[in-house]
């Protein structure tokens, strides 16, 4: 094993993680995934609705900045701003790119992942599956076609319509209920099934998911993991949490 770090548990990579508040999903899923020699280390952020404008995009860099600091005082390899819609910037990599010049930290963001992932897999059109409402999904919809996707269907479970106090519904539903929500997302001569937000448990569901549709299927939590562990410079392929970890 590669001794990159002098730490008992660390010492192929330490993976820094900024997940929002309310999040239970993510960390949960990442300690599914997490090989021996590698360890995450998490910190909460508040989630930003506004990463458009001028005013909302410095409000998410000035707290994104504090996080990142906290993270690099772990001596972490690489720190993930794992929030899908918080990070659904457009083009994708100019939220990390900036975050990275600004603190001097390797940084990944959840958009950008599985923008990268859905490349590497070579997909071009899409189905999607979120927990998310009208408003919000529509613009995932803009954001992936926006990075040259075709979005065949895209439909959520309407969780936020009510406002954020609602998010934590997320992380409370029901695998079936998610498994269920893919499968009448999914539209046959899809190149993959997308299933985002990372707060919604659907890492389990990958391998029947694929087994059964015959695409890969992405989700939030996997792919940004992934992009994390090739960004620290672990290259581990595994076997039970979708091609995309076993094949790239």
């Amino acid at each position: 094993m590669l001794q990159k770090h002098q730490s008992t548990y660390s010492a192929r990579a330490k993976l820094g993680l900024i997940v929002p508040p309310t999040n239970t999903v993510n960390e949960a899923e990442w300690m599914r995934m997490v090989p021996d020699g590698v360890t995450f280390h998490t910190h909460r952020m508040a989630l930003h609705g506004d990463t458009e404008s001028t005013a909302g995009r410095a409000a998410l860099l000035a707290d994104l900045d504090d996080a990142v600091g906290m993270l690099a005082q772990a001596n972490v390899d690489a720190v993930a701003y794992a929030c899908t819609a918080g990070s659904m910037v457009t083009p994708a990599k100019s939220l990390p790119e900036e975050l990275s010049l600004r603190t001097g930290q390797c940084c990944i963001t959840t958009s950008a992942a599985i923008v990268d992932a859905l490349t590497a897999l070579g997909v071009r059109k899409l189905s999607v599956a979120t927990p998310y409402a009208d408003a919000l999904n529509a613009h995932e919809k803009h954001f992936l076609e926006a990075h040259g996707f075709e979005v065949l269907r895209l439909i959520g479970l309407g969780i936020g319509a009510g406002g954020p106090q609602e998010y934590p519904r997320i992380a409370r539903t029901a695998s079936q209920a998610v498994a269920d929500h893919a499968r009448a997302a999914f539209v046959p001569g899809s190149d993959a099934l997308l299933i985002t937000c990372t707060d919604f448990p659907a890492l389990t569901l990958i391998a029947s998911l694929e087994a059964e549709l015959g695409v890969p299927v992405v989700t939030s939590n996997q792919a940004t993991f992934w992009a994390m562990l090739r960004a620290a410079g672990v290259d581990d392929r595994f076997e039970t949490f979708g091609r995309l970890l076993a094949d790239h």
